[in-house]
């Protein structure tokens, strides 16, 4: 008989049951609603040694910290680790997170190698696995038998070393614009001149040294320069599926009042283009103050412009289209800065970025003036309704991210959203400064981490990471 004991933050009990698979021991849970899913594997054996391997994954409540727990039955000994710090006291042996795979979200797997001794006459499956203290025992069998012709040395090879970058991507990268797309990720990032560029790399750290290509040159009067907010979105529309580029600019030299929000269209599928101009994305009843920071929202089967102005303090607005640059009515007021951490040096509500998961949708702002340290996100919750309607949408009355003085990480903000390579997991990327006399200018660097989710269903952002530290990278990755 198999049994659990109940972890306190779920709310659901967990039935586990080991069962063996040829030299497989596999771990699995009657309920998905909680628990975990261990798959232990011995790999090579030798005298006196042998490789072991455990894929956990998480089915809970997403983790900020774990350990994996089990007791070896035959005098097993774990000699060397990887993925995981690993210990052993007695027949018990814990595997505890490293800095960079902390965070365990619902679903999320880790898997955990070692090196082990052995008898040389038995090596059973290891029992009562437990995730963060809660066992899922029972009964196994061998996993492997002895070697009937082992090597005479153990193997001499290293483990593998999992993937790492740090941050910054983008040394003077403010108002970062990041996708994967066909194998490579794609940055853009505000220029402040007549320039639009992009760095393009296999692996995300690639972007830190990857070159600014030239993709195309500002020259229209009412657009020449002061490019910043840049944003490309892959859209279907009149003429089949584009890529659409979105930026503001305005007249040389520079005038924030003639800063207007300006969209090119590509001629493929390539995120660098070649790109044309394709319109000024002008507000067609209220063309009288600077709009700035283009993005899109693709709610119920329609298209709609965010972005932000001018009247008095700055809000959001949406304004609907009627294809990827063309304008099907005036903006609305979508959210107003009212809370004191919207205000500090300025009330500003801008940059809004859409994110969407099970049915919910999220609007990812950013808050108060960019010259500060106090420079945040806030969030919108869409609740159904009409989406240019601001009654639609709830404002979260705290920041979702926001500064991090024990890091070393200010200002943080104008993000971003993408996947992974193998779409398992959900990356942040937004631009901050190291000192908190930052301001509002080219020095403010391009940023990434992974993010996890509530148990609500809404967004947990966690804290910045400090510049240098490593990351591990996206899953699914290549190497190089």
């Amino acid at each position: 008989m198999n049994f659990a004991r109940p972890r306190p933050f779920l709310t659901a009990a967990v039935v586990c049951a080991v069962g063996l698979t040829g030299g497989t021991a596999v771990v699995t849970a009657a309920s998905a609603a909680g628990g975990c899913s261990v798959t232990y594997r011995v790999g090579s054996s030798w005298p006196g040694g042998f490789t072991g391997t455990a894929d956990l994954t998480n089915l809970g409540d997403p983790l900020t910290g774990w350990s994996l727990t089990w007791s070896f039955t035959a005098g097993q000994q774990i000699v060397q680790g990887w993925n995981a710090v690993l210990s052993q006291s007695g027949a018990q042996v814990t595997a505890r997170n490293q800095s960079w795979n902390a965070g365990l979200a619902t679903g999320g797997a880790v898997s955990i190698g070692f090196n082990g001794s052995w008898n040389n006459a038995a090596n059973p499956a290891p029992t009562g696995f437990a995730l963060n203290g809660v066992a899922c025992t029972g009964t196994t069998s061998p996993t492997t038998a002895p070697p009937t012709t082992p090597p005479t040395t153990p193997p001499t090879s290293t483990p593998p070393t999992p993937a790492t970058f740090t941050n910054p991507l983008k040394a003077r990268g403010p108002d970062p614009w990041l996708r994967y797309h066909d194998g490579y990720y794609y940055l853009a990032t505000t220029t402040w001149d007549n320039t639009v560029t992009m760095r393009k790399s296999r692996t995300l750290g690639g972007l830190a040294t990857a070159a600014d290509t030239l993709i195309f040159t500002l020259t229209r009067p009412n657009g020449a320069g002061t490019m910043w907010a840049p944003e490309f979105h892959l859209l279907d529309g009149p003429n089949g599926r584009r890529w659409y580029f979105y930026y503001t600019a305005g007249r040389e030299p520079y005038d924030l009042g003639t800063q207007r929000i300006h969209v090119l269209e590509s001629a493929g599928l390539d995120p660098m283009g070649p790109y044309t101009f394709k319109a000024d994305l002008l507000d067609p009843v209220s063309d009288n103050t600077w709009e700035l920071d283009a993005s899109i929202l693709q709610l119920n089967g329609s298209l709609y412009l965010l972005g932000t102005f001018y009247n008095g303090t700055q809000p959001m607005f949406i304004r609907p289209l009627s294809n990827p640059w063309t304008a099907s009515g005036t903006r609305r007021v979508l959210s107003t800065p009212t809370y004191g951490w919207e205000t500090v040096g300025g009330g500003v509500n801008e940059g809004g970025e859409v994110l969407q998961r099970n049915g919910k949708t999220f609007i990812v702002y950013s808050a108060s003036h960019c010259s500060t340290p106090d420079y945040k996100l806030g969030m919108l919750t869409y609740n159904g309704g009409d989406p240019l309607s601001s009654a639609s949408w709830t404002k979260s009355p705290q920041p979702v991210f926001q500064r991090s003085d024990a890091a070393g990480v200010y200002g943080p903000g104008h993000n971003g959203f993408f996947t992974s390579p193998d779409g398992t997991e959900d990356w942040i990327v937004y631009h901050a400064n190291s000192s908190a006399g930052g301001g509002c200018d080219m020095n403010r660097s391009t940023r990434a981490q992974k993010f996890t989710w509530n148990a609500d269903g809404t967004p947990n952002f966690g804290t910045p990471v400090r510049a240098g530290v490593a990351i591990a990278a996206p899953s699914g990755e290549p190497a190089s």
